[in-house]
Formats: structure tokens, C-alpha cells, sequence
């Protein structure tokens, strides 16, 4: 059995669930992937909506998860990249506590994909202590069941990034990758996958590695993005299915996103 085999084999809803209508509860049980028990004060210090009171920031994200689902079911679309024109634009973030919004649905699952080798944050984010990853696999074919962490958060598994890579853009364009995007999304109708990228104008890796997912959603900073990166990305953006933008760090009682 080959390491993507593993993966969806043994991490992966059970075979009951995988019977399960639309609409159904999606149960897991996890086998091999290892549940990482989280500091809820932690979390609270990162922003982590697991963490976080009923409120309207944690019904924006809930609000950004619904508008992303209506257009990726309609598209059929089951990965997605989020990426930001420059750094400090807390991409990052909107990706963890997105992916978290998404599993909290009952009937889908989602698998948090760190792939910013440049600058990772799934560990620190949760508070997982550092090791192996993404970058392990396309390097020296670790198995991946043995670098998956539930957060503990139900429905939700993450894959750090790993080691640096010196040639990130390449491994990511490499066709391991590409046959390991494609293995993902077409196992189950049930899981949304999420990869958070490096700055699209400060990094090559998520131009490069953009036609391999089916969409992107772009994360600009109020008081930080220039109107002259956001065209600049948006033009580098113009031959990819971009979902929309995420209005982070706003100061008013604007919602945190726009363009979905």
C-alpha cells in the first residue's frame, strides 16, 4: 500500500460514515493520526475561533465559510489556496479558523494543508510541537499517516509543512505533488482541502502551485495591502478561479470579507 493509500485508508472516515447521504453527520475515527489534546488559553492567544466565544467575529468566519461552500459545491470544487498580495495580512490565520468553520459542518470534513515552507504556522497556531511534514513526504516519501494531527477539533486533520525547502516552487510543481492534490480531492465528496500559501507577490510558490488546486481566496489587509499590490496580484491571479477576497483587520463594523 503506497503512502497515499495510507492516508485515505486509515485517517479517513470510517466505512460506515463513508455511506453516510448528504446532509448526514460525517463521524471519524481516527487510527493512525495522531490527536493532539490543545491549551484552549493558547488557542484564545492566537485567535483560534475553537477557542472563542459566540460572537460576531466568530459569525464572520462562519459567514465566510457558507458563501466559500455555495460556490465550491456549485463549482464542484474540493481544494482551495489562500494566499495574501504581501506579508502581515494574517492569511494564515483566516485559513486555520476557516478550515476549523468548515468542519464544524456536520456533513464535511477538512484537511488543513501548511505549505508556506517559507514562513509555516499550523504549529504554532495550535500549539503542535515542530516536526515532520509535507516536506518529508516530497522529499524522502514519509508516510503521510504518520505526520497528520486532529487538533483536537472533530472532522479536522492537519498536515504541517515540515523542513524548509530550498526549492519550494519546484517541489510543489514536482508531479508527486500534482498526484497527491488530484488523490486527495477525489477520495471524498465529503472533504474540503486547504492549503495556506506564501504571499503571492513576495514568494513564487503559490503562482506556481495555483493551477493544481481548483480555487483561491485572496486575504488583503486594510491598513497594510497598497492598491497597487492588490492590482499587481490580481493580475498574476487572472487565469485562476479566484473565490473572492477577505477584508481582514477591519476597523469599522464592515463583515471581514468581500468578493464571494
Amino acid at each position: 500500500m503506497n503512502p497515499i493509500e495510507n492516508l485515505v485508508e486509515k485517517n479517513s472516515p470510517t466505512a460506515a460514515s463513508l455511506a453516510n447521504q448528504p446532509g448526514d453527520k460525517v463521524s471519524i475515527a481516527y487510527t493512525q493520526t495522531r490527536v493532539h489534546s490543545p491549551d484552549q488559553n493558547l488557542l484564545k492567544q492566537n485567535r483560534i475561533i475553537s477557542a472563542a466565544l459566540p460572537g460576531k467575529w466568530l459569525e464572520s468566519y462562519r459567514m465566510l465559510r457558507t458563501r466559500c461552500l455555495q460556490q465550491m459545491d456549485a463549482m464542484e470544487w474540493k481544494t482551495m489556496a489562500i494566499t495574501s498580495p504581501s506579508d502581515g495580512t494574517g492569511n494564515s490565520l483566516t485559513a486555520a479558523n476557516l478550515a476549523i468553520s468548515m468542519a464544524m459542518e456536520l456533513d464535511r470534513t477538512a484537511l488543513f494543508v501548511d505549505a508556506n515552507f517559507q514562513n509555516p504556522s499550523i504549529n504554532q497556531l495550535f500549539g503542535i510541537q515542530p516536526g515532520a511534514g509535507l516536506s518529508d513526504y516530497l522529499l524522502h516519501d514519509t508516510e503521510l499517516s504518520s505526520m497528520l494531527i486532529n487538533p483536537g477539533i472533530e472532522r479536522l486533520v492537519v498536515l504541517p509543512a515540515g523542513k524548509p525547502l530550498f526549492n519550494s516552487t519546484e517541489m510543489l510543481r514536482s508531479p508527486k505533488m500534482v498526484r497527491l492534490v488530484n488523490e486527495l480531492k477525489s477520495r471524498y465528496p465529503s472533504r474540503i482541502i486547504i492549503f495556506d500559501m506564501p504571499p503571492i507577490l513576495s514568494h513564487d510558490d503559490t503562482l506556481g502551485f495555483s493551477p493544481y488546486v481548483d480555487c483561491v481566496l485572496l486575504v488583503i489587509d486594510e491598513g497594510h495591502t497598497k492598491t497597487e499590490q492588490l492590482k499587481h496580484a490580481a493580475s498574476l491571479l487572472k487565469d485562476t478561479n479566484v473565490l473572492g477576497t477577505v477584508f481582514n483587520k477591519a476597523t469599522d463594523n464592515k463583515i471581514g470579507y468581500t468578493g464571494i
